[in-house]
Order: C-alpha cells, then structure tokens, then sequence
C-alpha cells in the first residue's frame, strides 16, 4: 500500500493541469487513468493508417493564460503563435463566404459596409459584456452562504466593472444577459449568413436551439475565453490537442507526478466521512490526504462513492444534473484536399461553418426534441492536415468535424441510426465541397453514444453537464457545492462537471487544485 498526498482520478487534460499545479505547490501526486494513454477527449489519435486526428476537441479556443503561465507550458513544448488565429468561415451555396479574421470576427470579409459597421459596433459590445464575466472563470465561484472577504471583493470587482460599462451599457447588459441569441442578433444584423455562424457558436455542444432562452450565454461563454492573449481567439496547435495535453504532462511529470494508464479505479474508500484512498479494478488501495476527481461528478457520486455515504438531497441534484449530449464527432481520411465552394487557400485553413441562418440552426435543432438526428446537421469542420502536414500522408488531407444535432438517446437507437445520419451529414458536405464523396478512403462517425463508451463520459457530452444558466456557476455541478468541494471531506471535483466547464481550458483543474492548496489539503 503506497501513501501519496493526493491522488488524481482521470487523466484528461484538467486531471493533469490539477496534478500538476500541486505538484509544484510541493505535494506528492499520482494520477490513475483508465484508458491506455492519458488525454480523454483531448488526445490526438490514430483513425486510419497514415492519418491522425484531434480526437473530440479539436480547435483550441479557451486554454486559460493562468494554466500556460503556472505550468509554464511554452518551456515544455506548447507551440502557440500569437495573431495566428483561425478564420470563421461562414459557407454559403449561392455565393462567396463570409469570413470572421482575427480573434473571433476584428475583421469582417464578405458582407457590405455597412454590417462590417454594425458587426464592428455589436462585437465591441459583446466582447465587453463578456468581459464581466470573464474574472469568474479563473476562480471558483463565491459562496454565497459563506463568502469570504476575498469572495466578496471579486464580486465588488465585478459591480465595479458593470458600473464601468456606463448606463446605457450597464441597462442593455441585464436586459440581453438571458435572451435568445436569435432575437438579439435579428435586433442588430442582417446578413443571415453572419447571423447563422454566431448562432451555432452560441449552441455548439448544447441542448438549445438559438431562440430558446437564455443561448446568449453560450456566445458569451465562448468569447469569455482566451487563447494566445486574444479573447475569443482559437487555433489548431501543431500536433492536433494531444500536443497540449503532452505539454502539460510534461510540466506535471517535471514536478514530480507520477502516472499510472490503465488503471481504473473501482471505489473511492471512505472512512468516517472522509475520503482516504481508492481501490483499484485489480483490487489494488492506495491511500492519500487529498482524492482528486476529474471525470464526471454523477460518475464520481453516484458510481465510486455510492449513495450510502451521502445525504439523499445531493444524491438527488447530482441525479437531475442533465448532462445528454446533442454532437457527434466525424473524422474523414481524403486522398485529397476538398474543395469548399468560394472559399481560398487561408479560407480551408480556418473553421468552416455550415449554419446557412440562425432558422436553419433551429430547424436543426428542433428533431433532437424527439429523440431523432437532424436531416440537415450544422456543423464546424476544420482540415488540420493543411496546416500540420504530419497528420496526413503526403498528398492525402484529414477532416474533423462536430455535427449538430445528434441526441444521445436517439428513438430508433444508434445502430440503426449512424448509417442514416452519416448519409446525412455527407450529403449537407456534398453541397458545400462538391466531389468530397469521391475522395473518402475512411470515414469515422462518433455518435454520444460512442463518445459515451470511449471516453468514459456519461451522455457522451462534453462538457459533463449542460451548460446553461441553471448550471453554470454556483450552480455547477449542483447548487451549494460549486466550489470543487464536496459532501465527503477530503474529496475534489476538478473536471469539465465543476465550474467553468467544458473546453480545453484547465481552468477546472486549476482552480480545483488551488483550493485544495488554499485549505492545505
């Protein structure tokens, strides 16, 4: 039986960025991952011989700057070129494309004078009310039953910051916070094209459609992050995102983590209400002060703690924690590059949008309601072989895309059902980039349900929860327990379940990690 101060549970990106940082703060750590190699859903892997690829994430758009600093990720390999950000490329089948440069949209191509006027005048303002709530992601969320000083001069910063903003800002910030995308972009746009690229960025990798309520908060979550200095920027590292996680991983193991693969973990031991170890499959304990965990919270609750060791009301909130995914993961091996309609050189090295309007996003949505797949998906596609010839074998280019909608419990069940939506999403590809049919040698489709049974996460959702207003912030996972902690001392949450979410971020981890510290755990 080994003794370590803590020991992490999952070895994705956020269980590295959390062993990590206590490692350096001087704690012994051990992290114990399930799969062969760590990573999750952040891993580049291999999907046809010769071809690689981002597993599920796939464009870097919110690593937190806090992680790239403490972990000092550029001194262990993590390539990231300030201003070489990706275009959004808005696709259109009777015309030019409309084109986002920049962080997220500081020049608009495509469109007349006239909406690069008001695009220019609605980006500013959003960027700035995304800026309000851009300090919560790098700190745990305040308690408010019990808020410390400190908690409570964050949130006189953030007063400050509102009242800053002036009184016609500050009114039209509360009168927006929780509207529909759809109806504020109607209110200010009129190119659909622009208005469909923003409504998908709204509601990638949620349950919402662009006109219910409160999908804003999805444009602001996603412009509150910050990649190579620059909010709302994203990038395809070089080496896909397992580049990333082979950064951190090094900062970690340079601080003294040791990793075990292939290793789950069965139970976590609890002993008169405290966490003290975990026993593996084989049977194997191993004890330590501080049990870390970054996989999900209901998997976590539910599976390795098990309800007799908590009070039925968290059994219950974390049971009600909605958390069924709506996007499927495609890879294609092409023996060459596609050719999408209109669009240049620099165009394919972007993302590329399929979202026609903010109506066709919803009529997207709107069968995902009733347990089936949208006949006409939406969705980001991107081909990092054109910018990391390494992925591909010389001649030969990869696509990775997430396709919307696609709902975990699908009525006619998966394997009826990926054949179909398949034909369906290469049909929606077919009229963007006509002739890619011709060119697939492999194509790989994801479903939640194969996202769910490969990546060990439950609904195969991303973020390990929705992320929408009743499960954001003090709220995430469950209210009264936001803040990394947990009913059973001694046990942490540190995965895309906990405050902030999903993404590539680590801020989860981090911040875990930092409380942990902060309570000398």
């Amino acid at each position: 039986m080994t003794s370590f101060d803590a020991i992490v549970i999952g070895g994705g990106h956020n269980g590295l960025v959390a062993a990590a940082t206590l490692a350096k703060a001087g704690r012994k750590v051990l992290v114990l991952e399930a799969a062969s190699e760590v990573g999750g859903a952040a891993r580049t892997k291999d999907f046809a011989p010769g071809f690689r690829v981002s597993s599920i994430a796939h464009v870097l758009t919110r690593l937190h700057p806090d992680v790239v600093k403490t972990l000092e990720l550029e001194k262990h390999g993590l390539q990231i070129a300030r201003g070489d950000f990706m275009p959004s490329v808005a696709l259109s089948k009777d015309g030019p494309p409309l084109v986002l440069h920049g962080a997220y949209g500081e020049v608009l191509t495509g469109s007349t004078p006239s909406e690069q006027s008001v695009w220019k005048e609605l980006r500013a303002q959003l960027m700035r009310y995304a800026g309000i709530l851009k300090p919560f992601l790098s700190r745990r969320p305040p308690d408010l039953a019990g808020m410390s000083l400190a908690e409570t001069a964050a949130l006189g910063q953030t007063a400050l910051a509102l009242k800053k903003l002036g009184k016609e800002d500050m009114r039209d910030f509360l009168r927006v916070l929780l509207m529909n995308v759809a109806d504020l972009l109607d209110e200010q746009l009129a190119d659909i094209r622009l208005k469909g690229l923003l409504a998908f960025d709204a509601t990638l990798g949620s349950h919402l459609g662009p006109r219910s309520p409160t999908s804003l908060l999805g444009l602001y979550y996603r412009l509150a992050g910050e990649t190579g200095g620059a909010a709302g920027a994203q990038m395809l590292p070089k080496g896909g995102m397992g580049a990333v996680v082979a950064a951190i991983r090094a900062a970690g193991e340079k601080a003294g983590v040791t990793i075990r693969t292939a290793a789950p973990v069965a139970k976590i031991i609890v002993e008169k209400g405290r966490a003290v170890g975990v026993a593996l499959d084989s049977g194997e304990v191993l004890r330590a002060r501080t049990i870390v965990s970054a996989i999900n919270p209901a998997a976590t609750m539910l599976d390795l703690v098990g309800p007799r060791e908590i009070d039925t009301g968290f059994i219950r909130k974390v049971k009600n924690i909605r958390m069924k995914g709506d996007a499927a993961k495609l890879h294609l091996a092409l023996d060459r590059p596609p050719q999408f309609s209109g669009v240049d050189a620099a165009g394919h090295k972007g993302r590329l949008v399929i979202a026609p309007s903010p109506d066709h996003v919803e009529r997207a949505f709107n069968p995902s309601k009733y347990g089936e797949f949208s006949p006409e998906p939406v969705m980001e596609i991107t081909l990092p072989s054109l910018s990391d010839p390494s992925l591909a074998p010389s001649g030969a280019c990869v696509l990775s895309a997430v396709v919307q909608y696609a709902p975990y419990a699908l009525k006619e069940g998966w394997d009826a059902g990926k054949p179909k939506f398949l034909k369906a999403i290469m049909a929606q590809l077919e009229s963007y980039a006509p002739g890619i049919g011709n060119s697939v040698l492999h194509a790989e489709l994801l479903t939640p349900a194969d996202i769910e049974a490969n990546y060990r996460m439950p609904g195969g959702h991303w973020h390990h929860g929705e992320l929408q207003a009743d499960q954001m912030l003090m709220s995430r996972p469950v209210s009264g327990w936001s803040g990394y902690n947990t009913p059973i001392d001694g046990l942490f949450l540190a995965g895309a379940g906990s405050h902030p979410g999903g993404g590539v971020s680590g801020a989860p981890g981090l911040n875990a990690a930092r409380r942990i510290i902060a309570m000398k755990g």
